[in-house]
């Protein structure tokens, strides 16, 4: 025995976007943490290359480097965890999980993924 079926519902109701993540509480968070560290990366990566990098080989003062250098490693380790999480619970594929990792490691890219990430996640107003 089947159920009835409204044809003009079924007929014109688009299916759901198999490729947009539904906006969850858990999405949500991992978005927010994905961004927060993000940022904090972006800003440590250009200190790294703009300030410390200069200081030990232009001046030989590696103090900077000594300092940004294992913090600017230890974030970027919690980057990576942070995407992990993201792209796991927005099941992205190998290829974009990879290419929004790497985009730690490049001065000013972490800045524009974040951004394109969170265009992608956040629903249209």
């Amino acid at each position: 025995m089947t159920s009835p079926v409204d044809p003009a519902q079924s007929a014109h109701t688009p299916a759901p976007a198999a490729n947009r993540p539904t906006a969850t509480a858990d999405v949500a968070g991992a978005l927010k943490r994905y961004r927060v560290i993000a940022y904090i990366v972006g800003v440590m990566l250009l200190l790294l290359v703009c300030l410390a990098m200069p200081m030990k080989y232009a001046a030989d003062n590696p103090s900077a480097m000594n300092v940004i250098g294992p913090l600017h490693g230890f974030l970027y380790v919690v980057y990576l965890l942070a995407t992990l999480d993201l792209g796991r619970r927005v099941h992205w594929g190998l290829g974009k999980l990879i290419l929004v990792a790497l985009a730690g490691t490049i001065p000013f890219l972490s800045f524009y993924a974040e951004r394109k990430v969170t265009h992608e996640l956040t629903p249209a107003p």
